[in-house]
């Protein structure tokens, strides 16, 4: 299957090379990449356009340069660059939404085209991915193989056209909501172990510290329509990841701050339902799990769709 990328880029300067760099050597490259210098005050849309001047199908558009930093624009800079590869008459299966501060092995975009392949229902997929610090998304984070992670994100064209591309929720979430519409919808999503990407940020730290950025996790946790007994158990676990104590009270705060004042939800009834109901399951099976003395797998706590 041909691929696409677009990507959102904002002050990556220090990794948006590596990136590039990464795709250049993929073993399958893509039929068009379009980078959105989302109004960068660094040397991040200068980088884009020296290899763009390298490689033709790489394509960059400049936005104004702005203060701050928005989950919406994000979505609107995925949603415009999915538009244009449509309107340019672009050949493509699948589109992926790559973050400029990740890097991957030269097979990587080969791998997951051949999983497309073999599943016309494959609506939404990827691998976990590695942080530095000894992180792995597929021991430290209950997401699991029914879900994909934010950097790299590879939608089949139909999917990503049926949910309406991303939602641009100013408080985050747009990727995940992406994939919970995708999973709601009927297509699979998957998430195979068999490879890795290494995300050399902490998710959302850009621009902000990482208790900052866990106290805004747990507001999106609300946003997003978490079950609170899910968030209770979210919150225990991460006091036993750094920075401890303070993490797990920050993500706490902001769940419950958020609750406080009642924040109005991106996403439908319908949409929070569907979660809640995929939370619950995966703690009946960890519970299971530890009452039987075995050992959690919290990438596999709710079992992949078939």
């Amino acid at each position: 299957m041909k691929y696409a990328l677009v990507s959102s880029s904002r002050n990556e300067e220090k990794f948006i090379a590596l990136t590039i760099e990464s795709v250049t050597h993929q073993a399958q490259l893509p039929e068009r990449w379009i980078i959105v210098d989302d109004g960068s005050t660094d040397r991040t849309g200068a980088i884009a356009d020296e290899w763009a001047g390298k490689f033709p199908w790489i394509e960059v558009i400049h936005n104004p340069k702005r203060e701050g930093r928005s989950f919406a624009a994000k979505a609107n800079n995925v949603n415009l660059a999915f538009a244009r590869l449509q309107t340019d008459g672009v050949n493509f299966g699948a589109v992926g939404n790559l973050d400029t501060d990740t890097t991957f092995e030269p097979g990587y975009m080969a791998f997951l085209m051949q999983k497309m392949d073999a599943d016309p229902r494959l609506g939404c997929a990827g691998t976990p991915f590695t942080q530095d610090g000894g992180y792995d998304s597929t021991k430290d984070s209950f997401e699991g193989e029914n879900y994909v992670a934010g950097p790299i994100q590879i939608f089949r064209r139909e999917c990503f056209t049926e949910i309406g591309g991303y939602v641009g929720n100013p408080a985050g979430g747009v990727d995940w909501i992406a994939v919970m519409m995708t999973r709601m919808k009927g297509w699979t999503v998957r998430s195979f172990p068999d490879l890795r990407y290494h995300h050399h940020r902490s998710m959302g730290t850009a621009e902000r510290s990482e208790v900052k950025a866990l106290f805004s996790y747990g507001e999106k946790d609300y946003y997003l329509g978490n079950s609170p007994l899910w968030e209770i158990f979210r919150c225990t676990f991460r006091l036993a990841k750094k920075p401890y104590l303070a993490g797990g009270i920050a993500l706490f705060a902001g769940f419950c701050w958020a609750a406080i004042r009642r924040v109005k939800r991106p996403v439908s009834d319908e949409l929070v339902r569907f979660h809640r109901a995929d939370q619950m399951n995966k703690l009946k099976n960890i519970f299971r799990s530890l009452l039987r003395l075995k050992k959690v797998d919290s990438f596999r706590a709710a079992p992949a769709a078939k």
